[in-house]
């Protein structure tokens, strides 16, 4: 039951080359900071990566845009990041554009053990290319599948060693059900904290989920976006 690792290295030590991983966080918030740069440590490649958004060029998944590491981006919104703009152009990265509610789905379908569902997004656009369509009550829906990853990297804000997770404010976003699909779990938390500290009627995640979780560091919490006034 203790899934306590020393740090982002150690938790990341059988992600290998073509893994699959699902990466938690909405733009630059909630990432999960320690694991990304542990992978670019690392080094693995041909990485397909599964999250909201691609990081920026020097942050993020943008990152382990930069070292060649990822051969597939399956995102919903990719236009911060002039490198992932290169590489798809250039036909050096394989890009899979999904509206955002059905990334989100696809995510949660595969932590409740579900295999596939129907949905009216992206029906009559390109997403729908080759998807198989149903009609129910006159309207048509995708058929989706949920997704198969090897691994889910997610950021919390508070953990404890059986691997309970809660996460705050915005920081929530895709975390909690990339948490519930991945084969392997890996979970860094900004506050480690002991058994019995977090109140079971605040708990995101549920221990079972999660298999490998260790204090992170260092976190920059960047804003991705600044919009200010003028002092007129």
């Amino acid at each position: 039951m203790n899934k306590v690792y020393k740090n982002a290295k150690e938790a990341i030590f059988d992600i290998e080359d073509n893994a699959t991983l699902m990466l938690g966080g909405f733009g630059l918030c909630g990432i999960p900071e320690n694991l990304i740069t542990a992978l670019v440590e690392k080094g693995p490649k041909g990485l397909t990566c599964i999250s909201n958004n691609a990081g920026v060029d020097d942050f993020g998944i943008g990152l382990m845009l930069q070292q060649k590491q990822v051969r597939k981006m399956i995102s919903s919104y990719v236009g911060e990041n002039k490198e992932f703009e290169r590489q798809l152009l250039s036909g050096e990265l394989e890009v899979e554009l999904i509206p955002q509610g059905t990334l989100a789905e696809r995510c949660r379908a595969t932590g409740a053990g579900i295999p596939a569902f129907y949905t009216p997004a992206g029906v009559g656009t390109e997403v729908a290319d080759g998807k198989e369509t149903r009609v129910f009550d006159g309207k048509t829906y995708l058929l989706e599948h949920a997704f198969d990853s090897d691994f889910a990297l997610v950021k919390a804000w508070k953990g404890d060693r059986y691997g309970n997770l809660i996460f705050k404010d915005t920081a929530r976003n895709f975390n909690p059900m990339m948490a519930m699909a991945g084969k392997i779990t890996i979970a860094e938390v900004e506050e480690l904290v002991p058994l019995g500290e977090l109140n079971p009627n605040d708990v995101h995640v549920a221990g079972i989920f999660v298999h490998r979780i260790f204090q992170g560091s260092d976190y920059e919490k960047r804003i991705e976006q600044r919009t200010v006034r003028s002092k007129n």
